[in-house]
Parts: C-alpha cells; structure tokens; sequence
C-alpha cells in the first residue's frame, strides 16, 4: 500500500487523466465538439475510411463506451450533419453508421487537433515507445 498518495500510481494516473482530458476539451472547444462526441466521430470516420459501415453496438466497443450513451451522442451527431444512419441490408432492426463529408473532414481536422494536444502533453515522456507499448498492455487487460 502506497504511503502516500503521489507513490499511488493509481492516482497519479487520475491525476493525469484529468489533465489530459483538460486539455483535449480546450483544444477540441472552437471546433464545437466534446471529447465523447470526437472520439465516436473519429472512430466512426476511421472504421468507414477502412471498409467498415459499423452499427451502434460495433462502435461502442471499438471506442470504449456506453452503448446508451453511444446513443445519445450519436443522435447529437447526426442532427449536427456528421453522421447519418442507414438501415442496414441484412438485418433491418440495425442501423449502420457512415460519416457524412462534413463529418470525415471535421474528423480529420480534429484528429490533427488532439494529435497536437498529445504531442505536448507526452513531449516529457523520454521513452514513448515504452510508454504506448505500457498503456497498450493496460488497455488490453495484460495486468490480469
């Protein structure tokens, strides 16, 4: 048990999280996009641009999130003009997702953005091969 708390890395993770995420939402903000809202029109962009038209259900679990919220945020980005739903072929009960041109180019616009915000923030970082190669491990669940 960490004596205190800046030897947890547990918080200190936090820590950082909260200001990268910061930082991601400033830099996002003249682009009039949320962080949750730019991370599901980014992955939704990134699937199409390689072949994949995914359902609500499929991008949820490529971002990481909610499958409820998904909802709720892809219907703000569809009345924003960024995505549109089209019924899909084989099942009809789905919907597949495809970005719009104003979606894919304001995607790659904030790609560029939070790109930038990384490069800053991890600039410190003096091995970033360990440190993706760290973070990859966690976010796969290699600590179990």
């Amino acid at each position: 048990m960490a004596s205190k708390p800046e030897q947890s890395p547990g918080f200190l993770l936090w820590h950082v999280t909260l200001r990268w995420q910061r930082d991601v939402v400033a830099a996002l903000a003249p682009l009039d996009l949320t962080h949750v809202q730019f991370v599901l029109l980014a992955s939704a962009w990134w699937l199409n641009s390689h072949g994949d038209d995914p359902n609500q259900l499929a991008l949820a679990r490529h971002a990481g999130t909610d499958v409820k919220m998904t909802s709720q945020v892809l219907r703000k980005l569809e009345a924003k003009g960024l995505i549109e739903r089209q019924v899909d072929p084989v099942d009809t009960r789905a919907k597949r997702l495809r970005v719009t041109e104003r979606g894919a180019e304001l995607a790659q616009r904030a790609v560029a953005v939070v790109e930038a915000v990384d490069a800053r923030f991890f600039e410190i970082v003096p091995d970033r091969a360990v440190l993706l190669s760290t973070l990859r491990l966690l976010a796969e669940g290699g600590h179990r």
